[in-house]
Parts: C-alpha cells; sequence; structure tokens
C-alpha cells in the first residue's frame, strides 16, 4: 500500500474508491515480496501489481466484488489451490493476499485523516507506517503510527481459482491489542522492516500485517570519475538515494552526475565523518587515490554501514591493505572491505561495471551467494 501512495491518494482525490490487494504471506518461489500492493480503482483503472502477472486477473475479480459490496476479504493463490494454473501462479508459490476498500471523504469506508497522513508522508519519499489486521478481531482495521485505528470492512467472498478465507470479526481489537499493535508497529518502523505477526490477547489471536516504507537507504560514491556515474545512474534506478564526493570541484559537478541526489565538493574522509550513514548505507570509493582512500576506509570500515568497496587491481588492493593495516585497522574490519569491487561478470565499460558493483552491493545486503540460480536448489525467491 505505501509503495503506491501516491496513485492512491490521487485516486481518491478525484473521488474514486479503491479496492487495495496487498500480500499479507509468501511461500516458496513467489515473484513478489510481502506487503506489497496492488490496487483497483471503481473505473477499473489497475494501479501496481502483486504477482508480476500470475494471479492479476483473480486479484481484479475480487476486487471488483469488494468495490461492490465493500467488504474486505482474504485470499490464498497457490499450488495447494486445485486450479492454480488458471490463476496463472505456475511458479510454484503461494500467496495470501487481502484486499479492502479505500474511499474519499463522505463515502463508506472513507479513509482515515490519519491513514492519510501515513500515505502522504510515503508519497514524499519519508518514513511510513501502518499496520493491516488481516484476521481475527478487528479485521480490517489500519492503524497509522501513533493514531488511531479505522475500520475498512470484514467479508467472506469468492474469487476464481482461488480459495477465500472468511474474514468475519468477533469484534475489535481491544486496547491491550491496539497498544501492541502500535509498538511493534514502532519497532517495525525503527528496523526497516515489513512483517506479519500473531497476537494473543486476551483470549482471542489477531494476524497482523506490518508495512513499513523507509526513507530510501544512502549510496555514497566518491570519485567524480565516468565510472562513478555509471554507478550512480544504476544505484537511483534501484531505489536508493545517491551522493557523489569528490575534493575536486571542476570534477565535481551536477552536470557530471544528473542522477545523483547531491554533488558534494569536499575532501571525502572530512564528508564521511559529518555526512549521516546508517546500517543500510553503502559506500562505493572509486577515486583511485590513496591520499583521499586510506583516510576514508579507515574510517569508513569503522562505520555501522551496509556495504563498503573500492575499487582498484589486485596490486593496487594488496597495497591498500597494506597501508590499512599500518593505520591500524583490524583483521575483523578489514575483512569487512569489498576489495577489488563487484562480481565477476566479465564487465569492462563503465555501465558494465555498474551492474558488476550493484549485484555485489544487492548480494551483500541479501545474504545471496551471486551464484548462477541454474547451479542452485531451492526456491528462487526466499520464503517470508
Amino acid at each position: 500500500m505505501l509503495e503506491i501512495a501516491g496513485s492512491l491518494l490521487d485516486a481518491l482525490d478525484d473521488g474514486r474508491r479503491v479496492a487495495v490487494a496487498t500480500v499479507t504471506r509468501v511461500l516458496g518461489s513467489a515473484p513478489r515480496t510481502l506487503g506489497t500492493s496492488m490496487a483497483v480503482d471503481e473505473a477499473g483503472v489497475v494501479i501496481g501489481s502483486i504477482s508480476g502477472g500470475c494471479v492479476e486477473g483473480a486479484v481484479y475479480d475480487l476486487s471488483e466484488t469488494v468495490l461492490h459490496d465493500g467488504r474486505a476479504a482474504l485470499t490464498e493463490f497457490g499450488v495447494s489451490d486445485t486450479d492454480a494454473f488458471a490463476v496463472g501462479l505456475s511458479c510454484g508459490g503461494q500467496l495470501e493476499v487481502f484486499v479492502a476498500e479505500l474511499a474519499p471523504p463522505g463515502q463508506r469506508n472513507a479513509l482515515n485523516p490519519a491513514v492519510r497522513a501515513e500515505l502522504e508522508a510515503a508519497r514524499r519519499g519519508e518514513p511510513a507506517a501502518l499496520a493491516i489486521v488481516v484476521a481475527g478481531p478487528g479485521v480490517g482495521h489500519i492503524v497509522p503510527l501513533g493514531a488511531e485505528r479505522r475500520r475498512v470492512g470484514r467479508a467472506a467472498v469468492a474469487a476464481r481459482g482461488a480459495t477465500t478465507e472468511a474474514t468475519d470479526s468477533t469484534g475489535e481489537p481491544d486496547r491491550e491489542t491496539l497498544r501492541r499493535i502500535r509498538s511493534e508497529l514502532r519497532s517495525r518502523m525503527a528496523a526497516g522492516s515489513t512483517a506479519t505477526e500473531t497476537i494473543e490477547c486476551n483470549g482471542a489471536t489477531s494476524r497482523v500485517l506490518y508495512l513499513v516504507s523507509a526513507a530510501p537507504a544512502r549510496f555514497i560514491v566518491f570519485g567524480a570519475v565516468d565510472f562513478s556515474a555509471a554507478v550512480a545512474d544504476a544505484a537511483s534506478l534501484l531505489g536508493y538515494r545517491v551522493t557523489v564526493c569528490d575534493a575536486r570541484a571542476v570534477f565535481a559537478t551536477a552536470a557530471r552526475f544528473p542522477s545523483a541526489h547531491d554533488v558534494v565538493v569536499e575532501w571525502p574522509s572530512q564528508y564521511l565523518a559529518r555526512t549521516e550513514v546508517d546500517v543500510r548505507t553503502v559506500i562505493c570509493v572509486l577515486t583511485h587515490d590513496e591520499r583521499f582512500d586510506i583516510p576514508l576506509l579507515t574510517l569508513a570500515l569503522r562505520m555501522p554501514v551496509g556495504y563498503v568497496g573500492a575499487m582498484g587491481s589486485r596490486r593496487t588492493h594488496d597495497k591498500r591493505m597494506r597501508s590499512l593495516t599500518e593505520a591500524g585497522l583490524t583483521a575483523d574490519e578489514l575483512g569487512r572491505l569489498h576489495s577489488p569491487i563487484g562480481l565477476d561478470v566479465g564487465a569492462c565499460t563503465p555501465q558494465e561495471t555498474a551492474v558488476s558493483i550493484l549485484a555485489e552491493v544487492l548480494a551483500a545486503r541479501t545474504g545471496a551467494s551471486g551464484a548462477a540460480l541454474r547451479g542452485l536448489a531451492g526456491p528462487i525467491h526466499a520464503t517470508v
């Protein structure tokens, strides 16, 4: 829901009701991740995708039903369905989808202002968080971060090629359940992670989907060179907030790096010492200059960031490691350095090198092997 917030708000502001379908559970080799949403407005316009094309037709039909009666539905698609192939989920995975209606002010299931505030924050690219009760007491409630929850509906409806579970509620969430939902939502917001959780409270069980939209992770490129422009383009395409930093003003210009959000003219280690980083930050050192590299990497490898990589030949790498050792870095700190940077994909051009680097960044972030999929066994997509 949060990743399509802008389009949802545009539809609502135009006076159109929307049925929002959100992935609440993923098992096996399903193509999209937990929390991914698709919406259908009352004019039949589709926003987003929840399966890369696999089950959109069936979800579209279900969304039209929800728009007709205003009652939410919890539906499963996957290998357990006798007609899974009919809905197109032939990849072997399972998706559970929750569909609920949102409407403009004054209408049935009107969007609560506190929920709207979270959607507006997500549209601006700011952190946002919502919790949706998808089963149990209070089903259909949307709980915004730090604001009162709102009921969007409940129902049991059927969809072609799907097994639909009744979502009739036995009552609204009590105060303790809401307190626990908000507490967990704050924790999820701090961690930047979407997840589902079952809450046992006062003899009742509710299942809650926590949707979190974190601010874009930072990708800091040091060195204003041709390779940096290609890396900035690739990182920006993947949703990172890109900064290019170089001490040489003649090279570090916005015109040379149009995809970068910021271009900074400053000594690299001084900039890194003062700028904000976190566990998702990527630091990519492409300067090829010891004056910059050694003080910069000495600082970077001691920071709680997600990835530190440096470009250079193996000879440059060996010399760099000796210098960093002399600078006092420990074996564990040196072990965090990805150098020579990138995966072995035969890259030569700046653009190919950018693919190599971003592939390694992604593998490091997810803990994946970086090996060819045809040589691996098991599901392609991680099970949630």
